[in-house]
């Protein structure tokens, strides 16, 4: 359960959980931290067999620990939060303290040139949009039978 605790802080950077699995995880995930800064290949080896996530342990080399390198300990931060609604149980945040954290990526630039078109339906109001619609069908006439 630890494991997959630290390497979720690894890859999201900060979690939310209950201050007692933060204290425990914090443990874990500094250890991790140290053996990221020496870099070695028994290292990666060592940390890979206890997170058991390869994605994980090249995120923690490469991009975590690098960050860590001047620091002698004290890599994560926990911060108390309220108590949960269901069962009263504590909650912390667990996060990194040096790594900034990663924001949501924006979408595309395709979509947002879309957007303006949409806004210029909207603006034109619905008499606008009628009369678009008369002009671009054509009237049929009605046939003539003459008996």
């Amino acid at each position: 359960m630890l494991a997959n605790l630290v390497c979720s802080l690894i890859k999201h950077r900060r979690i939310q959980t209950t201050l007692a699995k933060a204290k425990a995880a914090r443990s874990v995930a500094e250890k991790m931290v140290t053996l990221g800064k020496n870099g070695s290949i028994h290292d990666r080896r060592l940390a890979a067999s206890r997170l058991h996530q390869e994605d994980a342990v090249r995120i923690l080399f490469n991009e975590i620990a690098p960050t860590q390198k001047e620091r002698n300990g004290g890599y994560t931060r926990i911060i108390r939060l309220n108590q949960r609604q269901g069962d009263a149980a504590e909650l912390a945040i667990l996060e990194w303290v040096d790594v900034p954290i990663a924001e949501p990526e924006a979408p595309p630039a395709e979509k947002e040139e879309k957007k303006p078109e949409a806004e210029e339906k909207k603006t034109k109001g619905k008499k606008a949009d009628a009369a678009e619609k008369k002009e671009k069908k054509p009237k049929k006439e009605k046939a003539e039978t003459s008996k």
